[in-house]
């Protein structure tokens, strides 16, 4: 198997094109260190964007909602599939340079085409619904309780396979222009870290329910 996706019209970037990539292990360890994706496809002829959770399993990725929203109608319709492009972002750092034209952020981004399909195999969307909860939290879809027959009714899951892919990343200090360079103006990277709160339990929760490790080491 390839370790790189190959590049199509759709994943080459117009603008630096020196900062896309297609390696697998860059796309999935982009793709792995988030669970918020925006979903981008077209609604009576209009662009649409949606934020929604996803999660990768393997050379796919996973995402949900209600039976009844507008995206998983559309691709559950007689003719399955719905045309989507999805893109996920990290911004690593805020890159300040002495002019304001050349100021930009560090990032990580992958986008990808392709046409999703729903999940209809039972053991499939059972395992891709505990995919999506452990990339938000790991290894809570064990200890909570899995959705019940009604609940699976109720969610529908599209997959969307890993073939026309890319992945865009800036890194380093700003591009200042060579008679900027003696300006007095502070210039550099400001890092953008994610970091999590302490845990604060439901006012219902028993007392005696202590708080799980994968919680206290975030």
């Amino acid at each position: 198997m390839p370790d790189a996706y190959e590049p199509t019209e759709r994943t080459v970037p117009t603008r630096s094109k020196e900062r896309a990539a297609y390696d697998h292990a860059m796309v999935h360890s982009i793709l792995d260190e988030a669970y918020l994706c925006h979903l981008g496809f077209v609604r009576d002829g209009a662009p649409v964007v949606l934020p929604t959770l996803y999660a990768r399993l393997g050379d796919r990725v996973y995402f949900h909602g209600s039976t009844g929203s507008r995206p998983l109608r559309m691709a559950g319709a007689a003719d399955p599939g719905l045309a989507v492009c999805l893109t996920v972002t990290h911004v690593d750092g805020l890159v300040l340079a002495r002019s304001a034209f050349h100021h930009s952020i560090n990032y990580r981004s992958v986008m990808i085409h392709g046409t999703a399909y729903p999940v209809t195999d039972p053991e499939e969307k059972r395992t891709s619904l505990d995919v999506l909860v452990d990339a938000v939290v790991p290894g809570r879809s064990q200890d909570s309780r899995p959705a019940n027959p009604r609940e699976l009714a109720a969610t529908a899951v599209l997959r969307l396979d890993l073939n026309e892919v890319s992945a865009k990343v800036r890194t380093g200090p700003p591009n200042d222009e060579p008679e900027d360079l003696e300006l007095p103006y502070w210039t550099g990277v400001l890092p953008v870290v994610k970091s999590y709160g302490a845990p604060i339990p439901a006012p219902d929760l028993a007392p005696s329910v202590a708080i799980p490790e994968y919680l206290t080491g975030r």
